[in-house]
């Protein structure tokens, strides 16, 4: 069951803050959610139950092998781009 809150923030921070919940396709409440339950959550295994619009549309866009070691990938990466 979804309560209500009321927050106090800066202005300037709530403008910015809706200009990317809008670019993020979702609502700033959604956002502020998702923010919150990854704060509080208590284990990384855990799923968070509503995506954004914008996970769920890239979910699935790439096939990566099986044996793809993205931390060595990035550093390759990062060899070359400061070369």
């Amino acid at each position: 069951m979804d309560k209500k809150l009321t927050l106090s923030l800066n202005q300037k921070i709530i403008e910015k803050a809706k200009f990317y919940a809008k670019s993020n396709r979702t609502s700033l409440s959604k956002l502020i959610e998702n923010y919150l339950s990854s704060l509080t959550s208590g284990s990384e295994s855990e799923e968070i139950d509503d995506s954004t619009p914008l996970v769920e549309s890239l979910c699935g866009i790439i096939q990566l092998p099986e044996n793809f070691d993205y931390k060595e990938e990035r550093a390759k990466y990062l060899l070359e781009k400061y070369k």
